[in-house]
């Protein structure tokens, strides 16, 4: 027998069937009802369940224990209707939850009797009175792979080195030390510096003796205020391409630009060099 063909149409159709209310995944048996389940330890209304109206209250309760952690033998059952009335209080443990004609919207009260529950004094929702674990040092130490390890190693390598530093260099800016920002506020930091240079000039970078080209003298978005220097290097040991953060002050390969303070730059007669001996210190 050939197989028959669904068109678009037919998929589209089979798909509005099974979202429609009322059917498959949104289909309520009807020996379930949804129920509203509160607990005297808990704040909020916790949980909406359905419960099937063959089960019995021991039922009922041995579920309910696997969601607040009241314990069936420590737990009293009031149903109340939608309005919050008592209806009745579920205390045989053999009678069918269909006995009591439960509505959908009507909530199950759980009364929790024992003072030392893990629902008492707020345990279930307070985590600060949950004991936290705390690792000695000792612990810490001996283990491979921590932050502390590898701050230890990188301050091997470099004395001054710290977090905010190191995500200076990965980002490609300049660092500035906590202690020359409050200096840095100022617009016109370093004007001074900038004034003695000019573009075109050759230029020795130090601390690294850098050589290049200066290409840009003045303020660059992005970074911290005050005069900058953008230097065309004469070897590709720069952290960018002549541009921060998408806006270009001069044009150069990617790996020979760099951005440095002007008391860092001093312009003069510095032929090109071959010898291969820089620094990343202080630049982008």
């Amino acid at each position: 027998m050939a197989a028959t063909m669904l068109t678009r149409a037919d998929i589209q159709a089979l798909k509005d069937y099974v979202s429609a209310p009322g059917n498959f995944g949104q289909n309520q048996a009807e020996s379930t009802v949804r129920l509203h389940v509160t607990h005297s330890n808990l704040k909020a209304e916790f949980i909406e369940l359905r419960m099937d109206l063959h089960m019995t209250v021991e039922a009922v309760k041995l579920k309910l224990g696997t969601h607040c952690g009241t314990l069936a033998s420590d737990m009293i059952l009031h149903l109340k209707d939608g309005s919050g009335k008592l209806v009745a209080i579920l205390a045989e443990s053999h009678r069918k939850l269909g006995f009591f004609s439960p509505e959908d919207g009507w909530v199950l009260h759980v009364i929790d009797t024992n003072p030392n529950s893990l629902s008492a004094r707020g345990w279930l929702e307070d985590t600060s009175k949950v004991q936290k674990y705390v690792m000695s040092d000792a612990d810490y130490d001996a283990r491979e792979n921590t932050y502390r390890r590898h701050k230890a190693q990188k301050q091997k390598d470099d004395p001054e080195w710290t977090a905010e530093k190191e995500l200076c260099m990965r980002r490609g800016m300049p660092y500035v030390p906590s202690a020359q920002k409050e200096v840095e506020e100022d617009e016109e930091h370093q004007a001074a510096e900038a004034s003695r240079l000019s573009v075109g000039a050759r230029c020795e970078v130090n601390p690294g003796g850098k050589r290049g080209c200066i290409r840009y003298i003045g303020k660059c978005a992005g970074l911290p205020l005050g005069y900058w220097v953008g230097v065309h290097l004469d070897e590709p040991v720069g952290r960018n391409d002549g541009s921060v953060k998408g806006k270009r002050y001069f044009e150069c390969p990617l790996g020979y630009g760099s951005f440095l303070r002007p008391d860092t730059v001093n312009a003069g007669d510095f032929p090109e060099i071959d010898e291969f001996r820089f620094s990343d210190e202080d630049e982008i």
